[in-house]
């Protein structure tokens, strides 16, 4: 998959550029069911009338720059992890737009000439909520009566699941609440977490439930603490596991807020610090709480290992 970075103003005679395509437009964070019903209709259209296919999304989050936020932003997919799932779509081409102050002043007129009619787009296909140009002024209906006979627009419309359209806020709710059984109905998939096995303070193994470190990939949003069922990708292998996401009270200083990630793998005894790992989360078990000793941590550390190997043995997928 090509991957061109643009800005505004951006020189369109990257080689890459050389079209024409069949193009889908959004922001994509999750990369879930309903972005993937407006990719695969792109590709369709791609494919009946002979078109390369590409995604246009944009980074970093508008929010950073249009809500003038100085706090971080969290994504479902950070940048790299969302172009990994593009590419395993079949994507020939896909543009990352910079979102900057000057990008956000672009009128939807100047939009659609500089960001699709110079990129040699000739179908645009979009969710009917997508919005473009100054203050969001853009719209589908604007970007059809824009498209003149320069290119053909394609409008998808609302996705549910249950009473609610399927939406990267919806997504974030349930992680939120550890629900993960929802964030996974909503995706498509399981929510995955990139990451790299760090050293802790080797606390589980001397309990003998040895874990490994994780430390998220920046920008990852972190589900809700407490203890989860989950697989591990380390070494080209998946692995079944527990995890605890949270503090660690029965051990550390109240006072202490640093987040941690550990997960126990069933059947694993390897060294695999510094491994670039995934992780996919399935149940949320319980709670974080603090025990009140070692025993009583070591019984429901067994008890939840179980009840995770129980839940991933009768998964469907």
């Amino acid at each position: 998959m090509n991957i061109v970075q643009l800005s505004y103003p951006h020189h369109v005679n990257d080689p890459l550029i050389s079209g024409p395509f069949s193009l889908a437009i959004g922001f994509f964070d999750g990369v879930h069911l309903g972005h993937r019903e407006v990719i695969e209709h792109a590709k369709k259209i791609a494919l009946e009338q002979g078109l390369k296919l590409a995604v246009m999304t944009f980074d970093p989050h508008p929010s950073i720059v249009l809500g003038k936020r100085n706090e971080k932003v969290f994504y479902i997919t950070p940048l790299d992890q969302k172009l990994k799932l593009l590419e395993s779509m079949g994507i020939d081409t896909t543009f990352v737009v910079r979102f900057t102050s000057d990008f956000a002043q672009l009128t939807p007129e100047m939009f659609v000439e500089t960001f699709i009619v110079q990129l040699n787009v000739t179908h645009v296909t979009a969710g009917f909520d997508f919005t473009f140009g100054t203050f969001g002024t853009g719209n589908m209906n604007v970007m059809k009566q824009l498209a003149k006979d320069d290119f053909y627009v394609s409008v998808i419309k609302k996705k549910s699941i249950g009473t609610e359209k399927i939406s990267s806020t919806r997504i974030r709710q349930a992680l939120t609440t550890g629900d993960m059984e929802q964030a996974c109905e909503l995706l498509g998939r399981p929510f995955q977490i990139p990451g790299v096995v760090v050293h802790g303070d080797k606390r589980g193994r001397q309990i003998g439930f040895p874990t490994a470190n994780i430390q998220a990939r920046e920008g990852s949003y972190i589900p809700a603490t407490g203890v989860y069922s989950v697989r591990m990708l380390v070494q080209d292998e998946w692995i079944d596991g527990v995890c605890n996401v949270g503090y660690k009270p029965t051990f550390k200083d109240p006072n202490d807020k640093k987040l941690t990630i550990e997960v126990h793998l069933f059947n694993f005894d390897k060294n695999i610090y510094g491994e670039e790992v995934y992780v996919d989360w399935y149940h949320h078990i319980r709670n974080e709480h603090k025990f009140d000793g070692i025993d009583s941590l070591k019984n429901q550390i067994e008890k939840d290992k179980h009840t995770a190997m129980s839940y991933l043995r009768n998964l469907e997928f």
